[in-house]
């Protein structure tokens, strides 16, 4: 059973719920909760960096331009993407034959932090580190954050044991989720928030940090470093690792490559899991650049800055948490296939909703003049209605995008033998990855035709729009009477 389970490569612990409940209910162990720990430790790097505070800033503010900001951002997230792409699942099918997983993952951790760290050089009259410099850090950090999720999920069976996968993986979300707030929460009381007279609110930034050299949003990534460093420590104290096999990498690399084409070539038999797999490829790239350049396009369409970005952020993955929940009631309810189609329909009308937004445009059609309309209410931020409404639109984005990671599980579950559930991971693992580079390929294509965000992010309904009319194709997944 445990080899089935390590078969599914990259992101493997998508199977491991299932098998786990048929296992039965084990304990947490400590070892399990150090393994969870690690994983919401890492979050906090995606939140703060890649979608709300960092990448806007540098998009605004260090390039002076948000559109040839988000031209810049899309365009290097292709040359990671293409990396991760031609590496990331060979890593991921060669696991089991490395062996010991936490000296490789040790060697990604050390990597990470101190590029975290030297983010906070980023300065916005360029006497630091340029914005040359800055892409190529995120870049590198962007790669080895996949190849830690990769030997970061290969452990998590050694870590909780089949019967208790299930818990220390839902711990595990639950606690990026607690995490990113955390450090969301504490960014926007500490640096962000002072000086705007709400009550238990400092009356000046912490440490001294100034808002005029941007020092708020340079700090999360020294904030993001010291997380990860901190969350990661007891996974290598407690986590047990797998036993040597003293096969050597490059031997390894090429027998996981065999591995990896033999699942790959098996999933000819399978049709309607096969169509499957190659719509989320387009959908799941989608989504997942909405969630990159959702903070980008904001800060850039919007003119928000950091504090509002930081309430944004705090709001959405509030929101996101009720996703779960939202992919399970649709699962029940319509069954799996037609609850990712409902999920991928509303992102989709949520894409379109948010092209059509602006501080003096509502929904394309409906002008409006701030300055002729009273504000919404006397806080600090949001204080008009387009803001509202681009909320609303997050909202629904926020809900759906996170609801459709449940429900495209629960469906390939059910398109698939259950005897061959790790190998159909597998593939679907590598499906995440074989295009991750697509998404910002097409934001950075039209961002360059339109030389507007909004033509970048256009771009983004051509994938929702292949992956929904792929998946009328795939016939199985029904709700169960």
């Amino acid at each position: 059973m445990t080899t089935v389970v390590e078969a599914s490569g990259p992101g493997s612990i998508a199977d491991i719920p299932i098998e786990a409940e048929l296992m039965g209910d084990g304990k947490l162990s400590r070892g399990a909760a150090a393994w969870a720990v690690f994983e919401g430790a890492r979050i906090p790097y995606v939140i703060l960096i890649t979608i709300y505070i960092f990448m806007p800033y540098v998009a605004a503010v260090m390039v002076g331009d948000p559109v040839r900001g988000q031209e810049i951002i899309s365009r290097w997230s292709q040359y990671s993407g293409w990396f991760i792409m031609a590496t990331a699942p060979f890593l991921g099918a060669s696991i089991d034959k490395l062996g010991r997983r936490k000296t490789w993952l040790a060697l990604v951790t050390i990597l990470m932090i101190p590029m975290m760290w030297a983010l906070w050089w980023a300065k916005p009259d360029g006497s630091g580190i340029s914005v040359l410099t800055v892409m190529i850090l995120t870049t590198l950090v962007g790669v080895l954050y996949t190849y830690s999720e990769v030997l970061h999920n290969s452990l998590l069976v050694r870590a909780a044991g089949i019967s208790a996968a299930h818990k220390a993986s839902g711990l595990a979300l639950a606690l990026g989720n607690a995490f990113a707030l955390l450090t969301l929460g504490f960014t926007a009381w500490a640096f962000a928030l002072p000086g705007s007279g709400l009550p238990f609110v400092p009356e000046r930034p912490l440490f001294g940090l100034d808002p005029l050299l941007h020092e708020p949003e340079r700090i999360v990534g020294p904030m993001a470093a010291i997380t990860f460093m901190i969350g990661a420590i007891p996974l290598f104290l407690f986590t047990p690792d797998a036993k040597p096999t003293g096969v050597p990498v490059l031997r390894a690399l090429a027998e996981g490559a065999r591995d990896l084409w033999r699942m790959v070539s098996g999933m000819k038999h399978y049709k309607d899991a096969a169509i499957f797999l190659i719509s989320r490829m387009f959908y799941v790239d989608g989504m997942t650049a909405i969630l990159i350049y959702g903070g980008i396009y904001a800060s850039g369409v919007m003119g928000w800055g950091a504090l509002e970005m930081l309430m944004y952020g705090i709001i959405l993955t509030v929101l996101a948490v009720l996703g779960g929940f939202v992919g399970r009631w649709l699962d029940a309810g319509l069954g799996p296939r037609r609850a990712v189609q409902v999920e991928i329909f509303m992102s989709l009308i949520g894409t379109i909703a948010i092209i059509g937004m602006g501080p003096e445009q509502i929904l394309y059609f409906w002008a409006y003049d701030p300055a002729a309309h009273a504000p919404m209410w006397n806080g600090p931020f949001f204080r008009s209605l387009p803001e509202w409404i681009y909320l609303l639109i997050g909202f629904s984005n926020a809900i759906f995008i996170t609801a459709h990671y449940a429900s495209s599980r629960t469906l390939l579950v059910r398109l698939t033998p259950p005897e061959q559930t790790g190998a159909f991971f597998g593939v679907y693992a590598l499906s995440g990855t074989a295009t991750i580079w697509l998404g910002s390929f097409l934001v950075n294509l039209g961002t360059n035709i339109f030389h507007s965000q909004q033509g970048g992010f256009a771009m983004i309904i051509i994938l929702l729009t292949v992956g929904f009319v792929g998946l009328l194709f795939v016939r199985g997944g029904d709700r169960r009477i």
